[in-house]
C-alpha cells in the first residue's frame, strides 16, 4: 500500500535508534550507514522547509500555531507524494488533534511503527536534549499540553504527556500498527527486529538482519557520531548518543522523582511491563503506597 509509514515515539524514545536499523538494512551496505545519512531513507514531518511551499512567503516560525496545525494534513500529502511506494515518516506527534486539526492525517498513512521506552528511563534522556533539569522534564512528560518550540527550522512537535502519547498510538488495534518496547530492542535484538522485518513485509534473512543490527547498534552510533558528528544532536547535549541503556535510570532519579513519574504514568507503565516495579526497586525507592 502506499502512503507514509509513521516512526512514532515520545521524544527520547529510541525513534533514531528505529530509523538507523531500517536505514542498514535496506541500504544493505557493506559498512555502518553515517547517522548523518538517515534522512535519505526517512523524512521528518516537522521539518519547515516542508512547510514552506504553503506559507504564502513566511517563515514559520513566525506562524501562529492555529495555522501551522492547518498545513499539516498538506504536508504530510507531500511526503507520500515523494513515492509511488510506502515513505517512512518519523514523527513525535501525538495520534490526535492540535488546534482542531488532525496532527496525523490517516488519509495518507499506510502504516505505523511506534516505539515505547519506560518513562523513567526517559525523563533523564529528555532532560540533557531539551537543557531542562530532570524535575522540569518529568513536568513536561505530565503536561497535557507539552509540545516542543516554534523554530526556524522546524515547526513544533505536539506530544502531550508521555501517557496520552503512548496511548494515542499504541493503544489503537490496527493491523497496520507495531509496538515495540525499547527495552525488548536492547535485551532481544535479533527477535525484537525480525518481527518488525516480517511486519514490513520484507524478505532480509537473518545474516542481514544481523548485519543492520550490528551496524545500529548503540556503541556503532555513537563511535560514528564521535567521528562525523550528528545534525540531529541538541545544542544543550555533549553527544546525542549517550548511554543507550534500560534501567539506567536508578542511578540517576530520587526517590521523589520515581514516586512522580510513577503516579502519573502507572497505567500506561503498567500496560508495557514497566509497572510495578521490582520488589527491590519498590523498596529502594519508597513506592508502596502506589500500588493501592
Amino acid at each position: 500500500m502506499a502512503g507514509i509509514i509513521w516512526l512514532a515515539s515520545y521524544p527520547k524514545s529510541g525513534n533514531t535508534w528505529l530509523r538507523a536499523f531500517l536505514h542498514n538494512l535496506m541500504r544493505n551496505a557493506a559498512r555502518p550507514i553515517e547517522p548523518n545519512r538517515l534522512n535519505e531513507l526517512t523524512l521528518g514531518d516537522g521539518m519547515a522547509r516542508f512547510f514552506a511551499p504553503h506559507a504564502k512567503g513566511r517563515a514559520t516560525i513566525d506562524m501562529p500555531l492555529e495555522e501551522i496545525a492547518a498545513l499539516r494534513a498538506q504536508v504530510q500529502r507531500d511526503l507520500a507524494a515523494t513515492s509511488p511506494d510506502t515513505v517512512f515518516v518519523k514523527t513525535h506527534n501525538w495520534l490526535g488533534l492540535d488546534h482542531g486539526h488532525p496532527c496525523i492525517d490517516m488519509n495518507v498513512t499506510a502504516g505505523a511503527i511506534y516505539v515505547v521506552r519506560n518513562p523513567l528511563d526517559v525523563a533523564p534522556s529528555l532532560a540533557d536534549h531539551f537543557g531542562v533539569s530532570l524535575d522540569q522534564a518529568i513536568a513536561q512528560m505530565g503536561d497535557g499540553n507539552a509540545r516542543t518550540l516554534n523554530l526556524k527550522h522546524r515547526v513544533p512537535d505536539v506530544m502531550g504527556s508521555w501517557s496520552n502519547h503512548v496511548k494515542s498510538w499504541a493503544g489503537q488495534r490496527n493491523s497496520r500498527l507495531h509496538v515495540m518496547r525499547y527495552e525488548d530492542m536492547a535485551a532481544k535484538p535479533l527477535a525484537a527486529f525480525t518481527q518488525l522485518t516480517r511486519f514490513l513485509g520484507l524478505p532480509a534473512s537473518r545474516e542481514r538482519i544481523e548485519r543492520a543490527i550490528a551496524f545500529s547498534s548503540f556503541a556503532t552510533l555513537q563511535k560514528l557520531e564521535s567521528g562525523k558528528g550528528f545534525v540531529e544532536r541538541s545544542s544543550h547535549s555533549k553527544a546525542f548518543f549517550r548511554q543507550g541503556e534500560a534501567g539506567g535510570w536508578r542511578r540517576i532519579l530520587s526517590s521523589a522523582q520515581v514516586q512522580r513519574l510513577c503516579a502519573a504514568h502507572k497505567e500506561q507503565m503498567q500496560a508495557f511491563g514497566y509497572w510495578p516495579l521490582p520488589p527491590a526497586d519498590r523498596a529502594r525507592f519508597e513506592i508502596t503506597q502506589l500500588e493501592k
